[in-house]
């Protein structure tokens, strides 16, 4: 793809719109090309190479085998970051951000170890032993601890790094990674700080189509990577 028809490509999903002026964070003045009506205009050429760094390093880690946690909780976007980390078989966050998920890894682990528990004993039927409100309070259980930890029940430790879709909605995640070191990799608007970000991607980081867009360059760059190191 060159530069003009990615460029294309992102103006065709409304990746160039920002947020209002009176929003905008300072780390984001040199990537814009203006405003209009009083909104940010983002400048794409920018965002083209941001892009293409991001997804260098993205398949980097996909030629090396490692785990990315793909983190995006807000609702109109959860269910695309969802569907491409599971096409990945890679970690998700999608619900919320519990403190303590990369920073406290051994209580997390321990909530994990529970839901793999209740599962296995699920899927064995061994649960048909107790009554019914003793299996109705497991099977309770068993779902709360899905929906938080469902999506990073397989992790064994720290991701090598996370990729987050705005950074400013998911603070707790971005000062969690920043404590443990964890590189970042991020798709975040005008009102977003950039600066502790290694790979950000400024771009619309809401409209459906534009997040659906950036994730699936990246997913493909780590297809590309994985499938670099099978040859």
């Amino acid at each position: 793809m060159t530069e003009n028809t990615a460029i294309e490509a992102m103006f065709n999903v409304g990746a160039h719109f920002g947020y209002s002026r009176a929003r905008r964070h300072a780390s984001a003045k040199p990537y814009l090309f203006g405003a209009k009506n009083g909104v940010d205009i983002i400048d794409l050429t920018e965002t083209a190479k941001m892009l293409d760094a991001a997804k260098e390093r993205v398949m980097e880690l996909g030629k090396a085998g490692k785990n990315i946690l793909f983190v995006g909780t807000k609702l109109e976007i959860k269910d695309i970051v969802e569907e491409t980390a599971k096409s990945l078989n890679m970690p998700y966050v999608t619900e919320r951000w519990v403190g303590g998920m990369l920073t406290n890894w051994s209580e997390i682990k321990k909530r994990t170890g529970r839901l793999k528990e209740l599962s296995d004993k699920f899927s064995k039927g061994e649960l048909d032993k107790y009554t019914k409100m003793e299996k109705l309070l497991f099977e309770r259980e068993m779902g709360k601890l899905q929906v938080v930890f469902g999506g990073i029940v397989a992790l064994e430790g720290a991701p090598a790094a996370l990729i987050i879709i705005d950074p400013r909605e998911e603070h707790i995640a971005v000062k969690e990674a920043e404590k443990m070191k964890i590189e970042m990799i991020s798709l975040l608007n005008s009102d977003c700080d950039s600066s502790n970000i290694a790979y950000p991607i400024l771009a619309n980081d809401s409209a459906i189509e534009s997040v659906r867009y950036f994730i699936a360059q990246l997913s493909e760059a780590y297809e590309a990577g994985k499938k670099a190191r099978t040859i």
